[in-house]
């Protein structure tokens, strides 16, 4: 919303302009002659005006001398008061001073304003605006809205600086549509985002509570039972009944009840609900909403905070409904209708293919964590970003959407002994076309083993919970790279994103473990991440490879443990993932040794340490025992 509102008052001579600004200014009518025109004037916020913002009007000239200076104010100001007074000036509106509008280019709000009405006399409000205004603003649709007054009785003075002002702070026109007389479709669907953020049972109504909930948040103040029976009786004469409120508000008659807020000249309320719920504007919500600051500094990695995964097992649980463990897709429908939809990368992915999944293809609690751990951990922008569409609040509400994730301790040194202190791990798979690593990512998702051969095109992500021994959960991302794969290991940055290899090779293929070797030798960068070497369909018959050492000499010589024999096909499969897990966790596991490494003296140098300030301490207080005797 704006902080500073130009008002620049334009019409014909004589009809007034001049003394409506003074009759604001004075708070009265100006009986002495004032000047033609009169200096800028600037109204700070406390004076009266709406919301927080500051107001400065410009008075004008219509001698086409001054026409230069008019026009460089119009293109200034952020709205046009337009006045008239009599028979011609009116006239005068449609004939010269819209047009002439329309020719500077200007895309402001015109209030049209019928001065000096004490001289009338004759005919109703309702008759004028029905006669005189309103075909005006059915031929213009820049008029905003109208108004009589009167300088000389001060009659709606404040009034008509007042619609100027909230024709800039609380604009009709992203609204309503007069001519189809109708919200229009943007405001609907920001509408239809908040009836669902406030709907918190989604059972479709607005309940009695969930409406004083509403009110609370909007407007500050309680909602009365007389003023909630008042709105659904004007809601139900507005639709004729055509709506049951029995059981509260509905999709329909909420979008009804804004409707005629805007009927009615009420747009600011509909203005007031749609920015507490973070709408500009324009009807989007606020780039520093939906992208708030949060950077994830280097060696560090973002994860969900209890209060995020909170969320998001309440989401799940709220929005399977035939609570069969699983979202199907109308359910997915659902919960992500005020989104644009699925994030890009879990289409890229084939949500949801990429986690875990009942018998029904539905994904279930434990994949849709997982699910989120994974894109917080790869993309943490996009978790906020979906946060702020799904309605996050944190527990304490003075703390920012950010508080939904945390960023893990830094992780530098690999190589030195310790856990990592993480919960979320990323692994990369490499091995030959053909060594079995798309069923062992089947296998991490428990899908059944497809004999059919599916080369990997496009780069392949699984992600799921393991549990480590001593029941600690934590979520492993497993990545095929496909095609991809050079362009990947040649990029720095994606190998220190990453935590851990797996060296997979076909134990039946003589020329499986070839690769290994080869890739080790084309990449040595390799050699600064863990990694832990597995022989799949351990189920078929082993053969010799095909390379200079057998795979257990080969990594014998490196000081690593000998490759993991496994078969997709076997139930021990899981305890491949448990160690790939544990070597992620601890890192100084799983690194090629050689004989003449340093050893790691730290724990030698704090013990000397502490027996040297043992040693210091005992002698002073032997000195000073001696020197008291």
């Amino acid at each position: 919303m704006p902080t500073a509102v130009r008002i620049c008052v334009c019409g014909d001579e004589s009809t007034g302009k001049s003394s409506l600004i003074a009759a604001l200014v004075k708070d009265q009518f100006m009986t002495t002659k004032i000047q033609p025109v009169l200096p800028q004037i600037s109204i700070p916020p406390s004076i009266g005006t709406p919301e927080n913002v500051t107001t400065t009007i410009v008075d004008t000239s219509a001698r086409p001398q001054d026409r230069e200076t008019l026009r460089k104010e119009i293109r200034k100001c952020n709205v046009i008061l337009l006045v008239y007074a009599d028979h011609y000036s009116y006239e005068r509106v449609a004939l010269f001073w819209m047009p002439y509008f329309r020719s500077l280019g200007v895309n402001v709000p015109v209030v049209l304003c019928a001065n000096k009405s004490d001289l009338v006399g004759q005919g109703s409000t309702s008759q004028v605006v029905e006669e005189e205004m309103m075909p005006v603003m059915a031929e213009f649709r820049e008029i905003d809205s109208c108004i009589r007054t009167s300088a000389r009785e001060h009659r709606n003075v404040n009034e008509v600086f007042f619609l100027c002002q909230k024709a800039v702070t609380h604009p009709i026109a992203p609204l309503f549509d007069y001519k189809e007389g109708r919200l229009k479709p943007s405001c609907v669907d920001a509408l239809k985002r908040i009836f669902y953020l406030c709907d918190k049972n989604q059972d479709g109504y607005l309940d009695n509570q969930e409406m004083r909930d509403f009110q609370s948040r909007c407007f500050d103040k309680p909602l009365t039972d007389d003023d909630l029976d008042n709105i659904k009786l004007s809601i139900s004469k507005s639709l004729r009944g055509a709506v049951d409120l029995s059981k509260g508000i509905d999709l329909k008659g909420f979008v009804q009840l804004n409707k005629m807020y805007a009927e009615k000249g009420r747009h600011e309320t509909i203005w007031i609900i749609l920015r507490k719920f973070h709408h500009t504007d324009s009807l989007s919500l606020e780039e520093n909403f939906l992208h708030p600051k949060f950077e994830v500094p280097e060696f560090c990695s973002a994860e969900l905070s209890p209060a995020g995964y909170r969320f998001f097992v309440d989401l799940f649980l709220l929005f399977d409904k035939d609570n069969d463990g699983g979202l199907n897709d109308q359910e997915l429908e659902a919960l992500f209708a005020p989104t644009p939809g699925l994030p890009p990368s879990w289409a890229d992915s084939a949500f949801p293919s990429s986690t875990v999944r009942n018998e029904g293809g539905y994904i279930t609690l434990q994949g849709w964590l997982a699910q989120w751990s994974m894109t917080t951990f790869l993309e943490p922008k996009t978790t906020l970003e979906y946060l702020a569409y799904l309605g996050f609040e944190p527990p304490n509400p003075k703390d920012p959407i950010t508080s939904a994730l945390k960023i893990t301790k830094p992780r530098k040194r690999r190589r030195r002994p310790g856990r990592v202190e993480r919960n979320v791990f990323h692994c990369y798979i490499l091995g030959a076309a053909g060594a079995g690593k798309s069923s062992l990512l089947d296998a991490f998702l428990n899908r059944p083993f497809d004999e059919l051969y599916h080369p990997t095109i496009k780069p392949r992500r699984a992600v799921n919970s393991v549990e480590l021994p001593g029941g600690k959960q934590v979520y492993l991302i497993f990545e095929e790279l496909g095609e991809l794969e050079p362009a990947i290991l040649e990029n720095q940055a994606k190998l220190d994103a990453c935590d851990l290899v797996c060296y997979a090779y076909d134990s039946s293929d003589p020329d499986s473990f070839s690769h290994i070797v080869d890739i080790r030798k084309k990449y040595p960068q390799l050699d600064q991440l863990p990694s832990v070497y597995t022989a799949l369909k351990a189920d078929k018959d082993k053969t010799m490879q095909r390379s200079e050492l057998q795979p257990d000499q080969y990594t014998a010589s490196l000081n690593m443990s000998s490759p993991l024999h496994v078969s997709v096909t076997w139930n021990s499969i899981s305890e491949l993932f448990v160690a790939l897990a544990e070597a992620a966790a601890n890192p100084s596991t799983a690194f090629p040794k050689s004989d003449d490494d340093t050893p790691d003296r730290t724990s030698l140098y704090l013990t000397l340490g502490a027996t040297a300030c043992a040693a210091i301490a005992a002698v002073m207080i032997w000195r000073r025992s001696t020197n008291t005797m």
